[in-house]
Formats: structure tokens, C-alpha cells, sequence
């Protein structure tokens, strides 16, 4: 017999583990959830009327990206989805091929009183609530219109709610 080091098993298997093991460490952890919670991309996908606070919010007055967040135009690259007031059934059915497209860890803030619970429309028949169709909304931004502060605020709400819980499973 040799020295030599036989190992059994499938090396890719064991490679994962110990990659999943090293980035479930403390400073790794909190590295990467520093960089999601600053690195927040929503796609562009204006609903209805709340879409102008959330371009006043992006505008040079109130520079959505000095919080992290750059508007994108593609739902493939972008993290964020945010529900901007009304959502009709049929820009229901975008919004939930939009968020299935979106890369993991994905968040979603609903924002409006429309968005909320019907807002003027409460009794329309084709008006739908994001949690209707299947969106899990991570923060909720009540108002009518909601203000660029408020956005902003939600913003840091959610920047803290990733740092706090984490992105990656435990």
C-alpha cells in the first residue's frame, strides 16, 4: 500500500457543500447581504398614477441611487419589483411574469393605496390586489399619492429587513 489519499464520493457534491458551508460564515454572510440591500434594481413597470412619485423619487431631487437603487429596464437583471398603485387583471398577469422572471433574492414593495386595498376602485371588477395573484409583498407604503420621502423611507426599511434576516438559506 501507498500513501496517497483516495476519496470516495462525488467531489461536485462535496465541493457545493463546503462552498455553502464557507458563505454561511458570519463576515461572508454579512458582506453579501450589505451588497443585495445596496444593490436594489427595480424594472420599469408603471402601473398607474403612483408611477410619477416613484420618477420623482429616482429624479435628481430626491437620487434614488444614493440609496442603492437603479432603475432597470430589463426584468432579468433587476431584484426589485415595486407595484406602483392600480393593478388591472390584465397588468396582473405582467406583474407575475415579471416577478417569476426575476433573479433570487427578489423583493417587492407595494406602494399606494391602490395597491393596498383598491384604493377609489375598490369596486371594480377589474381591479386585483398583488396579493390576489400571487405576489408576496415584502413592504407596504400606504398613501394616495405616496410621497418620494415615503418611498425613500421604504427603501431604507427594506435595506434594513435584508441585512437584518439575510438573503441566503440557512
Amino acid at each position: 500500500m501507498s500513501d496517497e489519499t483516495i476519496l470516495v464520493g462525488d467531489v461536485r457534491e462535496s465541493a457545493k457543500k463546503a462552498a455553502q458551508w464557507l458563505v454561511n460564515r458570519k463576515p461572508i454572510k454579512n458582506l453579501i447581504d450589505w451588497g443585495v440591500s445596496f444593490s436594489l434594481w427595480p424594472p420599469h413597470l408603471t402601473t398607474s398614477c403612483c408611477g410619477t412619485e416613484f420618477g420623482a423619487f429616482a429624479a435628481a431631487r430626491f437620487d434614488s441611487e444614493r440609496f442603492g437603487v437603479l432603475p432597470f429596464s430589463s426584468a432579468r437583471q433587476a431584484n426589485l419589483l415595486v407595484i406602483e398603485g392600480t393593478m388591472t387583471r390584465k397588468m396582473a398577469r405582467a406583474a407575475k411574469i415579471v416577478y417569476e422572471q426575476m433573479p433570487e433574492p427578489k423583493f417587492v414593495i407595494a406602494m399606494g393605496a391602490c395597491s393596498l386595498e383598491g384604493g377609489i376602485f375598490w369596486n371594480s371588477y377589474n381591479t386585483v390586489l398583488a396579493s390576489d395573484v400571487g405576489i408576496p409583498v415584502d413592504i407596504y407604503l400606504p398613501g394616495c399619492p405616496t410621497r418620494p420621502e415615503a418611498i425613500a423611507r421604504a427603501i431604507l426599511m427594506l435595506q434594513k429587513k435584508i441585512r437584518n434576516q439575510g438573503t441566503i438559506s440557512k
